[in-house]
């Protein structure tokens, strides 16, 4: 993946963030129980960035909030209900580039659980609790993690990478928009 700073205005034209396709927008959450947070390692079955690890996503379905689809992915990903859930806090949304370039928008958020065993779907075969601040021995992780994880809190002062860098995506927090 190539990286590029994305925040609005700036690697994109300030109404980009309007412009990214319903097909190029998802949801990111990062799960927390105590002061734990779960990565999952994505299954072999998936076409794409199979056995590597990373949060709970999903794309957006027509019709749906941000909430409803995180709500919804938590419950599909990791069996969390609804009554399983402490509190869902939205962090910013978020502006990547993928390889070629095409901006995807991601909605993150925070789930914090009162569960420590989770049930996992064919999506990931694994899934492992860990301090936020040892995420980067995973050093199997998308690429996207690490700024999903600083625009949620959990990894904080991870500075974004310049223009042309190679080791990962950069973010830009554009403001959550209302549907």
């Amino acid at each position: 993946m190539s990286a590029i700073d994305a925040m609005p205005g700036v690697g994109f034209p300030p109404r980009a963030v309007h412009d990214i396709p319903a097909d190029r927008t998802v949801i990111a959450a990062v799960i927390q129980w105590r002061d734990k947070i779960a990565l999952f390692r994505r299954s072999g079955n998936l076409g794409h960035d199979s056995g590597l690890w990373h949060c709970i996503t999903g794309y957006m379905e027509a019709g749906a909030t941000p909430e409803q689809q995180t709500l919804e992915e938590l419950f599909e990903e990791a069996g969390l209900q609804t009554k399983d859930i402490l509190g869902l806090l939205p962090g910013p949304d978020v502006v990547v580039a993928d390889d070629v370039g095409n901006p995807w928008l991601i909605h993150t958020f925070t789930a914090f659980t009162s569960r420590r065993r989770l049930k996992i779907n064919w999506e990931n075969d694994a899934y492992r609790w860990t301090s936020p601040h040892k995420t980067k021995r995973f050093s199997n992780r998308v690429a996207w993690l690490d700024n999903v994880l600083d625009a949620t809190g959990h990894v904080p002062g991870i500075p974004a990478l310049e223009p042309g860098a190679t080791s990962g995506w950069s973010l830009g927090a554009a403001p959550r928009q209302e549907a």
